[in-house]
């Protein structure tokens, strides 16, 4: 998990910049805590994006605690039946615009979700 800043804001956080954050997995082998140990999996990279405003950064920071507690990517079959890693439960936005259809912003309620949902997962 690495992140930087971007100089650009994001739709409804006009007055701040722009948090990305990058997910890069490589290819593996399932381990233990893994649906089908000994099975590989294809890894991927994932982008998500946060405002630089207090609440924004202050999600950054839970996220990279539930980063650390293995609690944001899983394995997982996707429609063909190969293994790879896909996020979990907590929600991304993965598109800086286009609106929550297209996990985009602006997305009012995003803030207070992705907060609750890493509340639920004990990352407050």
């Amino acid at each position: 998990m690495n992140w930087n800043i971007e100089r650009r804001s994001l739709p409804g956080y006009s007055e701040c910049d722009t948090i990305q954050i990058t997910f890069h997995f490589d290819d593996g082998i399932q381990s233990d805590m893994h649906p089908h140990p000994g099975h590989s999996y294809k890894g991927t990279e994932f982008v998500a994006y946060l405002p630089q405003n207090t609440t924004g950064t202050k999600i950054l920071r839970l996220l990279e605690q539930a980063f650390e507690n293995k609690l944001l990517f899983t394995v997982a079959a996707n429609i063909s039946g190969e293994y790879c890693v896909t996020p979990a439960d907590i929600p991304f936005k993965t598109q800086d615009s286009g609106g929550p259809g297209s996990f985009g912003y602006p997305d009012p309620n995003y803030l207070k979700s992705v907060r609750k949902s890493l509340k639920v997962k004990g990352i407050n």
